[in-house]
C-alpha cells in the first residue's frame, strides 16, 4: 500500500490535488484572499442572503432564545420548538404532507437513501447526481442503476427491465432538478410521466432550485406545477437561503420511518436551535416581495453573462486539469474567484471553470468576468 506521500505526489502529477485557501473575510460577492481582494464567483449564495440582516438578527434572536446548541440528538432531548416550526414551515412551502431536517444536504441524502430502501430494491440514478446521492445509494445496499444524463429513453427502458425482473421491488428514480456541475436542468415532467408509468417513486434534489426557480423560489417541481406527484423532495438550506442545513419534504409515514432508519438522523446531535430559527426567517424572505426581487436581479445577472441558461450555475468546459487550473489562476490574477473543477466532481476530461451568479453580484462586476472569459470562447 503506497505511503501517504506517494499518494499526494501522483495526485499532483495528475492535477487533481487540493489544498485548503483561506479567505481574509466575510464570503461576500466581495473577497479579500492572500492579500488580493476578489471577486467572488465560487459561492452558492445565490441571492445574497447569508449577509441579509435580516438573518442576522434571527440567529442572535435564536442563541438568547434557545441557547448555542441543542446538546443531544432529536430522538434524545434535542428537538426544539424551532426545529419543528421550521419543519412545518418546509411543508407547506413544498406542498407536502410533513419535512424533516437534517444538519446538512449530505446527511439528508446518506440518511434518507438507506432507509429507504434495502437489499431487496432498485434506486436508479442520473449519471450526474451529486456524490452525496451516489453515496446514499451505496450505503443502502439497494441494486443500483444508471441511465445516461438526463436521457429519459434509457431510464424507461431501465424500469421496463426491473419491473420485469422485480415486480414486488421498491423502486427509487433519483435526480437533481438544477445540476450542481452543468446547471442544467432536468426533464421532470417526463421523469414523473415514466416513474408513474412504473409504479416507481422518485426523489428530487432541488438543492441548486430552492430559492431560485419556480413561484416563491420553491424549485423546479413547483415551476411545473408538479409537487404533489414528486414522493420525495430534498434540499438545502446552504445555497440560496443563505445557511446550512438539509431536509426532505415527503408524506408524514415516510417521515416517521426516516425517524426511526436514517442513521445520519438518529446518531447526530440535533443542528442548533438557532440555526433553524434563522432557516424560518430565511424561509420566509426567499418566499417574500424581497425573494422575488433579488430573484429578479439574478435573473438579469444570468442574462448578462450566458442568455437563455436557466440557473446561476454556469460551467466552462476545458477538458484537462491543467487548462482548467490555469484559466482560474488567470482569472485570480485579473481579481476574480472562479474555482477550477476536476475529477471526481466531474468526469474525467471534463475539467471546467464554475461559475456561480449571485444577485449580489454588481452588475459591473459581471461585465468585467464576461469579458475576462472572453479568450476562453
Amino acid at each position: 500500500m503506497p505511503e501517504p506521500g506517494e499518494e499526494l505526489a501522483r495526485l499532483a502529477e495528475s492535477g487533481l490535488l487540493r489544498s485548503l485557501r483561506t479567505l481574509d473575510s466575510s464570503a461576500g460577492p466581495r473577497v479579500r484572499r492572500e492579500g488580493r481582494d476578489l471577486w467572488n464567483f465560487a459561492s452558492n449564495d445565490y441571492l445574497g442572503l447569508a449577509a441579509h440582516p435580516d438573518l442576522a438578527s434571527a440567529f442572535i434572536d435564536g442563541i438568547r432564545r434557545y441557547g448555542s446548541g441543542a446538546t443531544a440528538s432529536r430522538l434524545v432531548s434535542g428537538s426544539l420548538p424551532p426545529h419543528h416550526a421550521l419543519e412545518e414551515d418546509i411543508a407547506l412551502a413544498k406542498g407536502s404532507e410533513a419535512a424533516l431536517c437534517f444538519s446538512s444536504g449530505f446527511a439528508a441524502a446518506t440518511g434518507s437513501l438507506p432507509a429507504l430502501v434495502g437489499k431487496n430494491d432498485v434506486l436508479v440514478l442520473d449519471k450526474l447526481c451529486h456524490a452525496c446521492l451516489i453515496d446514499g445509494a451505496r450505503l443502502s445496499g439497494a441494486t443500483i442503476r444508471v441511465f445516461p444524463h438526463n436521457d429519459i429513453a434509457k431510464l424507461d427502458r431501465l424500469l421496463t427491465s426491473i419491473r420485469a425482473r422485480q415486480s414486488e421491488a421498491r423502486v427509487i428514480v433519483v435526480t437533481e432538478s438544477v445540476f450542481s456541475m452543468d446547471g442544467d436542468l432536468c426533464p421532470l415532467a417526463r421523469i414523473v410521466e415514466a416513474k408513474d408509468r412504473h409504479g416507481a417513486l422518485l426523489f428530487l434534489d432541488e438543492a441548486h432550485a430552492f430559492g431560485v426557480i419556480g413561484p416563491a423560489g420553491m424549485g423546479l417541481a413547483a415551476e411545473l406545477g408538479l409537487q404533489s406527484r414528486i414522493d420525495f423532495q430534498m434540499g438545502t438550506f446552504s445555497k440560496a437561503a443563505g445557511l446550512s442545513g438539509g431536509y426532505l419534504a415527503c408524506s408524514k409515514d415516510w417521515r416517521d420511518l426516516l425517524i426511526n432508519r436514517a442513521r445520519s438522523f438518529i446518531y447526530s446531535t440535533a443542528p442548533p436551535p438557532a440555526l433553524a430559527h434563522a432557516a424560518r426567517t430565511s424561509l420566509e424572505l426567499i418566499r417574500s416581495a424581497t425573494g422575488d426581487a433579488l430573484r429578479q436581479e439574478l435573473r438579469a445577472r444570468i442574462k448578462s453573462l450566458s442568455p437563455g441558461h436557466p440557473s446561476p450555475v454556469i460551467p466552462r468546459i476545458l477538458g484537462e486539469n491543467t487548462a482548467a487550473l490555469a484559466a482560474a489562476e488567470r482569472l485570480e490574477n485579473l481579481g476574480f474567484l472562479v474555482p477550477a473543477i476536476r475529477y471526481p466532481t466531474v468526469p474525467r476530461g471534463t475539467a471546467r471553470l464554475r461559475i456561480s451568479l449571485s444577485a449580489s453580484h454588481p452588475p459591473l462586476a459581471v461585465d468585467a468576468l464576461r469579458d475576462a472569459l472572453a479568450p476562453l470562447e
